[in-house]
């Protein structure tokens, strides 16, 4: 599959599922075969549901595979981002969010990026030995770590696991700097351990805010936090002394895009000390479930969100070059840069924000037979 792909669809669309994003569980982009469920199989699921005759299918559950993972921090070199390493506790997101950049990395599980990525996850249940591991090693150098970044660190199932608590609790120890990203209101159960960590300028939150249209969200980001209550969040983490940036984000011509002047504004009411944006990210297989979900709840619009896509992204349905890849180019870009400037500036979520300390480190101490006589 190409990123550049042509505007067709080849899974056809009939039903969607409550409570998810995903329209369809496509071939990944490294399966030889492509699986289509026929007439008969829709029929027959749609007749089987306890729904109401809405043109919905029954809701698919989730399960959760446990990971034995051999290194957990990422390191990165973009320049498009302000950290170099991250940590992801799980793979796959149960928020379900269409838009989400992190769905093809499913395929090198072997699954779709489609429904499998919202419904099939994965916990790497060894993440706070391997953190322990590997911030005691003698050549680590404490720099900002990213918490969440491909995949929501405080997704639905961290409410049982606590991997993402317990990565906090390693990183609190150290001393660490780090930031957290995220839709939830899960973050909020870590207050006691991120408030005094702010008081120490050694961590920040970004709460995603896409839109303040709760039926928009519900098909949008269908198990995420509502926006009224990630807006609380922002009020009751800024309550807490810690910073919080809100990330309007994706900017989607024609379907968010109208509302960037009032998320920001509630944004700031909220306590936000600072906004970034990007727009809509389209690459390998998130392009044809993306104009899935476009033609499923916005037909009437559908061709014309894509042509704006495109025409920020020089023609293709995405442009993956470092420096373009987060606000696109073009006339629509820079209108979309020019409102969200201005607004920001307006609402005061256009000033820097401190570094966080990288000079309180403390290496973990790995316990030893030897190191434990003392």
């Amino acid at each position: 599959m190409r990123q550049d792909q042509p505007s067709s669809i080849s899974v056809p669309i009939t039903f969607v599922r409550k409570g998810r994003g995903a329209v369809s569980n496509i071939a990944h982009r490294f399966d030889s075969l492509a699986r289509e469920a026929d007439g008969d199989t829709r029929d027959a699921e749609r007749r089987n549901s306890e729904l109401d005759d809405d043109d919905t299918l029954p809701a698919l559950a989730t399960t959760t595979s446990l990971e034995t993972a051999r290194s957990l921090i990422t390191y990165n070199e973009s320049p498009d981002i302000g950290f170099d390493r991250s940590i992801n506790p799980y793979r796959g997101c149960e928020h379900g969010c269409i838009y989400c950049f992190a769905r093809p990395t499913h395929s090198y599980l072997n699954l779709s990026p489609g429904l499998d990525f919202e419904t099939k996850l994965v916990a790497k249940h060894n993440a706070v030995e391997l953190l322990t591991r590997e911030l005691a090693m003698q050549a680590y150098k404490p720099e900002v770590l990213a918490l969440g970044v491909i995949t929501d660190a405080y997704q639905p199932i961290e409410r049982e696991l606590k991997i993402t608590r317990g990565i906090i609790e390693v990183l609190a120890r150290a001393r660490h700097p780090f930031a957290l990203i995220t839709k939830s209101s899960l973050i909020e159960r870590d207050i006691d351990l991120l408030a005094p960590l702010a008081a120490d300028a050694v961590v920040a939150a970004t709460i995603s805010i896409t839109s303040l249209d709760h039926a928009l969200s519900r098909i949008l980001e269908p198990r995420a936090a509502s926006p009224l209550r990630r807006l609380r969040t922002v009020a009751t983490l800024a309550a807490a002394g810690i910073p919080v940036t809100v990330n309007v984000a994706p900017i989607i011509p024609f379907i968010n895009e109208p509302e960037i002047e009032q998320v920001l504004e509630a944004a700031a009411c909220a306590g936000a000390r600072q906004a970034h944006y990007t727009v809509l990210r389209l690459p390998w297989e998130v392009a044809p479930l993306f104009m899935q979900w476009l033609e499923a709840h916005f037909p009437d619009r559908a061709a014309r969100v894509m042509n704006r896509v495109r025409e920020m992204r020089g023609g293709k349905n995405y442009d993956s070059q470092f420096g373009k890849r987060m606000t696109g180019d073009g006339a629509w870009a820079a209108l979309i840069r020019q409102r969200f400037a201005k607004a920001a500036a307006k609402f005061g979520l256009d000033r820097e924000l401190a570094p966080l300390r990288n000079d309180l480190f403390v290496a973990p101490r790995i316990a030893t037979p030897q190191l434990d006589l003392f």
